[in-house]
């Protein structure tokens, strides 16, 4: 739309209706590829531009940072910058934080509170476990955490627990809250949990915060918790100036807490309710769409709604039967290679979609003989990986000694007589001095630690940090010693019960002339170090001919302090110890190099860290590459030609619970809601596809060490398709049609 004109163009007949409408809340309802984010954007601009509003009265949310910079670029694209001042577009959580920042005394909070990630929180939850058991360990952490979406306290969740294993976990629910409110921090869900709890119990602060969101937009609204709902309740108050947009047919996070009922809530918290329906696909072909429309029919509907679109019927999808995953994984890659020589396309214009993350393994083989380029979806940061965050934390921490995460990492990873307890204590402390865990560590009396052995051993890490934050500063020089032998080396000493990492993903074979998708550092991180190939970099750099105290030796020394790579083979065995210290090296020379080139201190550097870090996670571009992604993380992309593999029963629909052999009444039900999500999720991975989509199904699929028999999902017949598709006259033998794909890639 030209930001000159008056009112939103180039919409279709409900889209605008959706815009214009303002007598009241509004509900619109969504279908795959029918313009949504143009709605609320649109809508944005509308009520800035035309209605009066001003910006920052005006909040729209939605569920991703990425969703969330889309939908700002587009409003900024619409609307005189200078009527922007002060607009609110981004994510639950960050809204959350902004509350949180504003009104932490209510919270019961310091200033400078802390937020705990989730491997940083997995980590109390393990020692309040005392288990190594890493399934138990996420069973307990995911509990909690539907506990908190849920709006339930540890009393409340007392009250609901059934069993042995979630009455432990409501044990170690109360520790964790008394955790993280000794550390003065909060977890992700705090974010907005505390600000839906608080809005609640404050009449006064309720209607503060309902005076400054004076309309207030929500995008993938059927991807809501019943805490998101609260808080935007709480928001809007009585006089209900809101647009929720959203699908109850792509509601596919019932397992992290979301409920599809808040959308048929909705009309009974607000009985004046507006519905618009956007069926119109811009995305998808006719066929596409009757298939994603027979699917999602076999649910039940609370809303009824039929995808329909102008641009053409298409090619008739295809279902292929396969003898087994090696063997789909092979047809597809020969497949896929010849569809983009004989349609001229790019790789990127590509995706393979699948139920597991587990299905990846064997495609991503089937590629590589190939040399066919792929990127999977939702792959590890390199800056997120365990063992680059451990290392990372002591440079935080001696860059600015008031992060208390980073201290919390560094005091316990490798553990040196730090736990817990102590950690608590220091935690209360702080909490009533209004300072951080190093203030207190830094003057640790007997009052705060009686045990002199804790005592003893914050007092030796608080030394060796102030070591390396003097050196930090340094440009050259000589080089202090560190401080006593003593100390260094009752500092090294381990703690037995080592912390748990997360697992690493498959070694890749280096020596195959294909990018490897494994998780390495992004192309802002490759820009930032040029003349370094991609992958491993190796032994560490020599710093011979450098001055006294430049980056380079400071992080040599620290590592050595840290004793870093005994830790690793400590407490993990041979082949990942190997892993993660190959990623060690490869940051530290990464680091050095960077810190010589540009003549920076380790200060500086850690500086240069942070942005690196925050360039690789806004860095969206995509290179040519096919996609490989599970279904859950395709939702909301699209690419001209889909491969959709798996489609068996007991894959998807996913075979889940521990109550199949079950027939009580709550038992059934709970399955019949589980295939109902896995339809959603079939449903969403097909209107992914733009113009062809290709199905496929195994008849044996290899299971650990054992083969074991298929069957063509049930969701291929709701399709209205044939899993055993006759074969057309003149077609030949499936492997000689591979050996025609074969040479015909040769040529």
């Amino acid at each position: 739309m030209d930001p000159g004109s008056t009112l939103p163009q180039g919409l279709n007949a409900r889209q605008r209706e959706a815009v214009l409408y303002l007598d009241g809340p509004c509900l619109v309802l969504a279908g795959a590829g029918s313009g949504k984010t143009r709605v609320i954007t649109q809508k944005m601009a509308y009520l800035l531009r035309e209605c009066g509003y001003q910006a920052r009265h005006v909040v729209a949310l939605t569920f991703t940072n990425k969703a969330a910079r889309e939908m700002n670029e587009r409003v900024r694209a619409l609307v005189d910058p200078r009527l922007l001042r002060g607009l609110t577009v981004g994510t639950f959580h960050s809204l959350g934080l902004r509350f949180l920042r504003e009104e932490y005394a209510g919270a019961g909070l310091k200033r400078g509170f802390s937020i705990l990630d989730a491997t940083d929180a997995q980590g109390i939850v393990q020692e309040l476990l005392a288990t190594t058991d890493r399934a138990r360990l996420r069973a307990v952490q995911q509990t909690i955490s539907l506990w908190k979406n849920a709006l339930l306290d540890p009393d409340g969740a007392a009250r609901v627990a059934q069993g042995p294993d979630e009455a432990e976990a409501v044990r170690v629910y109360r520790s964790y809250e008394a955790t993280l409110r000794a550390y003065q921090s909060v977890d992700f869900d705090d974010l907005i949990r505390l600000p839906a709890r608080m809005l609640a119990a404050d009449e006064a602060l309720r209607a503060r915060w309902q005076a400054r969101v004076q309309y207030l937009l929500v995008d993938e609204y059927q991807d809501t918790n019943a805490c998101q709902y609260q808080l935007v309740r709480m928001l809007c108050g009585d006089r209900a100036m809101f647009t929720a947009v959203g699908d109850d047919d792509q509601a596919i996070y019932a397992w992290r807490g979301a409920t599809v009922e808040n959308l048929a809530q909705l009309g009974r918290d607000y009985p004046s309710l507006r519905l618009i329906k956007l069926e119109q696909n811009y995305r998808s072909v006719q066929c596409i769409l009757e298939a994603a429309n027979r699917v999602i029919s076999h649910n039940p509907k609370t809303f009824d709604k039929t995808l329909w679109s102008e641009l053409g019927v298409g090619e008739p999808i295809v279902v292929t039967p396969m003898d087994s995953d090696l063997a789909e994984a092979e047809s597809i890659a020969m497949r896929l290679s010849a569809a983009r020589f004989e349609r001229q396309a790019q790789w990127k214009d590509f995706a393979v979609l699948y139920r597991g993350n587990h299905q990846a393994r064997v495609m991503e083989q089937a590629l590589r003989t190939l040399r066919i380029p792929y990127t999977i979806s939702g792959g590890q940061s390199f800056f997120d990986k365990a063992e680059i965050r451990d290392v990372l934390a002591w440079l935080r921490l001696i860059a600015n000694e008031d992060e208390d995460p980073a201290f919390i990492r560094a005091a316990t990873t490798p553990r040196r007589g730090i736990g817990q307890g102590t950690l608590q204590a220091l935690g209360a402390e702080a909490a009533r001095r209004g300072v951080s865990l190093y203030a207190v560590a830094a003057d640790v009396s007997e009052a705060i630690l009686p045990a002199g052995r804790q005592r003893e051993a914050v007092q030796q890490f608080v030394r060796l940090v102030d070591h390396f934050r003097a050196r930090a500063a340094r440009r050259g020089g000589a080089v202090p010693p560190l401080p006593g032998a003593d100390v260094q080396g009752d500092l090294l000493a381990f703690d037995p019960d080592p912390p748990a990492f997360d697992a690493d993903p498959p070694a890749f074979d280096p020596d195959l002339p294909v990018q490897a998708p494994a998780p390495r550092p992004s192309a802002a991180l490759q820009a930032a170090r040029p003349g370094v190939p991609p992958g491993l970099a190796g032994a560490s750099v020599g710093i011979d001919g450098l001055r006294g105290d430049d980056a380079g030796r400071v992080l040599d020394d620290l590592l050595a302090a840290m004793n870093y790579e005994r830790h690793l083979y400590d407490t993990l065995d041979e082949r990942q110890a190997q892993s993660r210290w190959a990623n060690v090296l490869e940051l530290l020379d990464w680091l050095k190099r960077k810190a010589d080139e540009d003549d920076m201190t380790l200060l500086e550097l850690v500086q240069h860290v942070a942005l690196v870090t925050m360039l690789e996670r806004a860095d969206d571009e995509e290179p040519d590459a096919v996609k490989l992604s599970t279904l859950h993380a395709s939702k909301g992309l699209e690419y001209p030609h889909v491969y959709l593999i798996g489609v068996e029963e007991g894959l998807l629909p996913h075979r889940g619970g521990d109550d199949e052999g079950d027939v009580s009444e709550a038992a059934v039900a709970a399955r019949a809601r589980r295939i109902e999500e896995e339809r959603r999720l079939m449903y969403v991975g097909i209107t992914r596809a733009q113009r062809t989509l290709r199905v496929s199904w195994c008849r044996k699929r290899r299971r650990g060490r054992e083969d074991t028999i298929c069957e063509p999902s049930r969701f291929i017949a709701e399709m209205g398709l044939r899993a055993e598709a006759p074969r057309p006259v003149g077609d030949t033998d499936p492997d000689r049609t591979l050996d025609r794909l074969k040479a015909l890639l040769k040529r």
